[in-house]
């Protein structure tokens, strides 16, 4: 190993656990990096992730088996696109490096999505090195590209070419929105909601329903639940069926989006949804007091403002998810300190073999 790269050079003596990686681009790509390591070691070695933050916090529930939720593969990527000896590519950057890896096939991908290196290359021409995000919505492909030339007219036809080649639902580049024919839309319990461009999605369909059943299980029998940081609203609207919920986030497009999706779908309860800064202006003990449960599903940064609020709180029940563990073992000591006991503990592995892990924790008092 060079240590000051941190790359892997030659393979000396394998380990007993070192097993075949599945994708030819693994030696240089720097996405899955754990494809070599035995499944059953990979796992606990991911589950200990987990432990071991919490450890570090002084806490020690019960942590239950790392539920594998791939799926049929990745909904979302994101591409680099370069021109590399005369001849534009797209693929990821390789390790510790800003050098291209022209990928022709990416094996963790939707099927929808396997034609996503041509699709993106395809824009190196008339907009020249680009990045391209593309996502596998329920209806159809949306494509944002970030690129150092316009859209100008003179390129028009050709840009309109390659969305009508590779089928592209909605095309976004450099903010503005050039194609769309609809809005790209996810289904979503009983509701169908309207992609807002660069909008979050979980990295895969089988990861939101697991940790959407999750959630649920946890809030079974609740009559008004609160969803801070609702996203599209993968959690409230399938609550929604069963109880009363307030739903907050920062992302106006995403809150826009759950109230059509809301005023459009039948058999719901009461869903409120409001676009707020959830970092600056967390919801107060006060308002947090007229919730039976609250589920937090913050960014990387987690929620420290609100959960510093719910330990001040009489609310029963806390369901948090994260995709940090460092970020949800600060905010768990947080509760834990404000008097919440955290009962338990769900590790699920929507991106498979890396470093990165969803968690869905409950606290109560």
């Amino acid at each position: 190993i060079d240590l000051s790269m941190g790359k892997l050079i030659r393979v000396i003596k394998a380990s007993p656990e070192r097993i075949d990686a599945f994708c030819k681009h693994y030696d240089r790509c720097g996405g899955c990096k754990f494809q070599h390591w035995q499944s059953d070691k990979y796992q606990e070695w991911k589950r200990n992730l987990l432990i071991e933050a919490l450890a570090a916090k002084g806490l020690k529930p019960d942590v239950g088996a790392l539920i594998d939720a791939h799926g049929v593969g990745r909904r979302r990527v994101s591409l680099h696109v370069r021109e590399i000896k005369g001849v534009w590519s797209a693929g990821f950057m390789e390790q510790k490096s800003h050098d291209l890896i022209a990928i022709d096939f990416c094996p963790v991908l939707v099927p929808g999505l396997q034609n996503a290196m041509p699709l993106a290359a395809a824009f190196g021409l008339p907009l020249g090195a680009c990045d391209v995000a593309i996502t596998a919505a329920d209806s159809g492909l949306d494509v944002t590209v970030k690129a150092e030339r316009k859209a100008v007219p003179r390129r028009l036809d050709v840009l309109n070419d390659i969305a009508r080649q590779h089928g592209i639902q909605r095309l976004t580049i450099n903010g503005e929105i050039f194609v769309a024919s609809s809005s790209p839309v996810m289904h979503i319990g009983k509701a169908n909601v309207a992609l807002p461009v660069t909008s979050f999605l979980q990295a895969t369909r089988q990861g939101e329903e697991t940790v959407a059943t999750l959630v649920l299980e946890h809030v079974k029998g609740m009559k008004h639940v609160a969803d801070l940081f609702c996203g599209i609203g993968p959690f409230a609207l399938r609550i929604a069926e069963k109880a009363k919920v307030y739903a907050a986030d920062n992302d106006k497009l995403a809150i826009a989006s759950l109230q059509m999706a809301v005023r459009n779908t039948q058999g719901l309860k009461p869903l409120t949804a409001q676009a707020r800064e959830l970092f600056r202006e967390p919801l107060t003990p006060l308002e947090l007091n007229v919730f039976d449960a609250v589920v937090v599903d913050p960014p990387r940064a987690g929620a420290d403002a609100q959960a510093r609020n719910l330990a001040k709180s009489k609310v029963k029940r806390v369901v948090m998810v994260s995709c940090d563990v460092m970020t949800f073992a600060r905010d768990a000591a947080i509760l834990v300190a404000g008097g919440y006991v955290l009962r338990s503990m769900t590790p699920v592995d929507q991106f498979k073999w890396t470093g990165h892990l969803e968690m869905v924790g409950v606290f109560e008092r």
